[in-house]
């Protein structure tokens, strides 16, 4: 039995191109023999669809394009079945109203063959907001040459109930735990799981315990591509009985994989490719962006540049994701402005060969102080004046993203608008936040792994300099400012970054008290004061663009706190 692992990259909500890109796929390999197409879940729609399922015409729309395609490819191959995901809807008027399942398309129609039954509802997941659990395990019984194999069908959570290797199961049955006396041929889980650095090998150690508990090999496929805030890496796998992985597709790009049942336990098992975690995560942002740019239609990009290392990190991968030309950057010193940095962010647009522009904004400081300065107010100072300094050049920023229909990339990371330290209408503004899950010390690491020879294979893949350093050891190891005043550090408003990072992220991704903190050794002032600002810079939070999602928890829509609160 020949099978194809297809891990898409759909775009969602449409139906059509979806529908369309996994004809072609099947088109592309008629004359291979293959038995069974597997693709991701919810593949028709695009995962996640959210609001979108509340669409009732959705599903009448989404009824014909089955319709449709079923009839396409028994043209092409009265031989071939395709697993597709699909939202189907329930019997009955109670809600929520939709199942999350699969369908089989083959012989010209199509049926259902499983149904969901672990609805995640954590972090980035809603999935009880629209759909119900099935109560039963799905079995399909597939007729290959005379013989009926017995194939489980999950469908991602489905398989998570490890507690000892995931700490956490959702409440519900065990949708492994009814197949084990089944005698099972083969086990499928058809998913859409998001990226997390160290996740793929997670899944793998998860699968592997199926594969063992139901002593059947086990294939595994995913989702891959940019959609909002998610990034999907694919990394989907073929494992044999005994959980050893026989195939891996490559990360972070849209590919088929063939699989051969009857050569499965003949193959050698391989070792998963286990790129630098730097490598991954920079793989996972050039995807992230490029995929956003792409499905909300804008061509190009534009960014501030200062010459500090957040907006040179975020220009490289811009870079990477769209190409030289698609990238215009805007240098707007003021007079607080040093001469190095200027020097640092033109040096840095010529080495990645974008467009750049120098606009200065003093003139345009000396108007604004000049009409509050005849306001009862005064002359602007202090924390008003440095906001002002910011907020002109976003709004200098979009102006042109406006004039040009440029997508605007904001440029602050994780650190900055965990404590506030960024502004509204200035620096915040932008249609994407590249790094806004980034901590300032992983900007660093990331940085200083681009200008190593490690990155090499990430920059001949993404065709950007080949030798030399990229961002260059004077960004890397200036002191961070944001030079809004004089001599300005950020050290001067913040702790250390080597200290605010650790206290952010127990705070942030661990949800510690503070007294658990200062348990630790951490400084009572400096927990007390970093507490304090998260919860004050709620409210910036809830006006930020969206940020591309890396770590286990990211501000966005995994990040649910009160702004009135105490």
């Amino acid at each position: 039995m020949k099978l194809v692992l297809a891990q898409l990259n759909p775009v969602i909500g449409d139906l059509d191109g979806n529908a369309e890109k996994i004809f072609e796929l099947c088109n592309g390999i008629k004359y291979k023999d293959v038995d069974l197409v597997i693709t991701p879940e919810l593949s028709l729609i695009g995962y996640p669809p959210k609001d979108l399922l509340f669409n009732p015409l959705l599903f009448e729309e989404e009824k014909n394009i089955l319709n449709k395609l079923s009839k396409k490819l028994n043209k092409l191959s009265q031989s071939l079945s395709v697993l597709i995901g699909i939202a189907e809807p329930t019997p009955d008027s109670k809600i929520p109203k939709l199942y999350n399942s699969v369908v089989i398309v083959e012989k010209g129609t199509w049926r259902i063959v499983a149904r969901k039954q672990l609805l995640p509802t954590y972090d980035v997941f809603d999935e009880k907001r629209y759909f119900r659990s099935a109560e039963n395990s799905s079995i399909l019984n597939f007729n290959f040459k005379e013989r009926i194999l017995k194939i489980g069908i999950t469908i991602c959570e489905d398989i998570w109930v490890e507690q000892s290797l995931q700490n956490e199961k959702i409440i519900g049955k065990d949708p492994l735990k009814s197949l084990e006396k089944e005698k099972l041929d083969l086990l499928i889980n058809l998913s859409a799981s998001p990226f997390i650095q160290s996740k793929s090998l997670l899944r793998q150690r998860i699968a592997a315990k199926a594969a063992v508990r139901l002593s059947c090999p086990v294939i595994y496929v995913n989702q891959v591509g940019g959609n909002d805030e998610l990034i999907f890496d694919g990394s989907s796998f073929t494992l044999d009985t005994e959980g050893k992985l026989r195939q891996e597709l490559p990360s972070f790009t849209e590919s088929v994989g063939f699989c051969d049942m009857s050569l499965l336990k003949q193959q050698p098992s391989i070792s998963s490719t286990c790129p630098t975690s730097q490598e991954v995560l920079f793989r996972a942002l050039v995807l992230g962006v490029k995929d956003y740019a792409r499905k909300c239609n804008f061509n190009s990009v534009i960014i501030g540049l200062s010459g500090g290392i957040d907006s040179a990190l975020v220009a490289t991968i811009a870079v990477a994701a769209l190409g030289t030309s698609k990238v215009h950057a805007i240098l707007m010193p003021s007079p607080w402005s040093s001469e190095g940095s200027v020097k640092d962010a033109t040096a840095l647009a010529n080495r990645l060969g974008i467009n750049h522009q120098k606009i200065p904004i003093s003139d345009v400081m000396n108007s604004f102080n000049d009409v509050l300065s005849n306001s009862i107010w005064g002359k602007p100072t202090g924390i008003t004046a440095e906001n002002l300094q910011s907020r002109i050049r976003g709004t200098i920023l979009m102006a042109i993203a406006n004039q040009k229909k440029h997508l605007l990339l904001s440029t602050g990371n994780k650190s900055e608008l965990a404590v506030g330290y960024c502004t509204l209408y200035g620096d915040m503004n932008g249609g994407l936040s590249v790094i806004g899950d980034l901590y300032k010390t992983s900007v660093f690491d990331l940085c200083n792994w681009i200008d190593n020879e490690a990155s090499s294979s990430c920059r001949h893949d993404f065709f950007l300099p080949k030798k030399g350093e990229i961002i260059s050891s004077e960004i890397r190891n200036k002191p961070p400012s944001a030079e809004l005043r004089p001599e300005q550090l950020d050290s001067d408003s913040l702790p250390d970054y080597s200290i605010l990072d650790p206290i952010l992220k127990g705070l942030i991704e661990h949800h510690l008290p503070t007294e658990v903190l200062i348990g630790k050794g951490f400084d009572k002032k400096i927990v007390t004061q970093v507490a304090n600002l998260l919860k004050n810079a709620e409210f910036k939070r809830y006006q930020a663009p969206p940020l591309l999602k890396i770590s286990n928890q990211a501000f966005g829509s995994g990040w649910k706190k009160p702004i009135a609160s105490s």
